[in-house]
């Protein structure tokens, strides 16, 4: 399986360095998870992996390969899959549709319909509602059909931005219910959160990042025991 390895990455926009010597490590199989409140660099991070950002300093190793300014297409191409923060689904296309977009890649009907059925299989929702307009969802019901896109491409690896940004609590835990049973088939997640509590409850190894440095790492036990991570999360 593959692993991702970020090695002292320094990144921005304009003159201004976001992200400051930047290292993490996503085991294969595994819930890796970033924290950190807003503005910490957590979003800039995952535009470095996918090469919408491209690192100034440092690489990204993905699969055997030095993803450093590497072409987003071919990122994605090589089994990365992204949740964007803020769902972005496209209203005004059905959720069967939007979720078709995520196959983009692949060119096989039966392999399509397959992994629609898998994805029918993890939000029976989706599947009463496939001919319903995405934009007249739910908040909850939209972060379904931002998931369900991303699986549709059969990723290695999930990249997930934020999931719980504007969702009712009932959704958030259904939500991170999801990303377990994602990551129990057998998918690499690197979720990236605010939501500490909900976070730490489900993944493996974190960082935490502040004013774009890791400030702390462990696994998920070690940093919901931290004293620092506590008061910064817990209250």
């Amino acid at each position: 399986m593959s692993k991702l390895s970020v090695k002292n990455l320094t990144t921005g926009y304009d003159k201004v360095n976001v992200l400051h010597d930047v290292s993490i490590e996503v085991e294969p199989g595994k819930i890796t998870c970033i924290l950190g409140s807003n503005g910490a660099g957590k979003s800039t991070l995952i535009r470095s992996i996918l090469g919408l950002t491209p690192p100034r300093q440092g690489e990204i190793w993905w699969d055997g390969r030095n993803l450093a300014g590497e072409k987003t297409h071919k990122i994605i191409a090589s089994g990365i899959a992204c949740i964007p923060e803020g769902r972005k689904v496209f209203p005004r296309m059905t959720v069967g549709e939007n979720l078709a977009l995520g196959a983009f890649l692949e060119t096989s009907p039966t392999r399509i319909r397959e992994r629609l059925a898998r994805v029918y299989e993890i939000f029976p929702r989706l599947k009463e509602r496939s001919a319903q307009l995405a934009g007249t969802m739910s908040g909850g019901e939209q972060a379904m059909v931002s998931i369900g896109r991303g699986l549709m491409a059969e990723p290695k690896l999930l990249l997930i931005d934020e999931p719980s940004l504007g969702l009712s609590p009932l959704y958030v835990k259904e939500n991170f219910k999801v990303i377990k049973q994602i990551n129990d088939l057998g998918v690499t997640v690197l979720l990236v959160e605010q939501n500490a509590r909900q976070t730490l409850a489900i993944a493996h190894y974190g960082y935490v990042l502040s004013q774009g440095k890791v400030v702390a790492s462990g696994s998920a036990q070690a940093l919901s025991e931290n004293d620092e991570v506590r008061s910064a999360y817990f209250g």
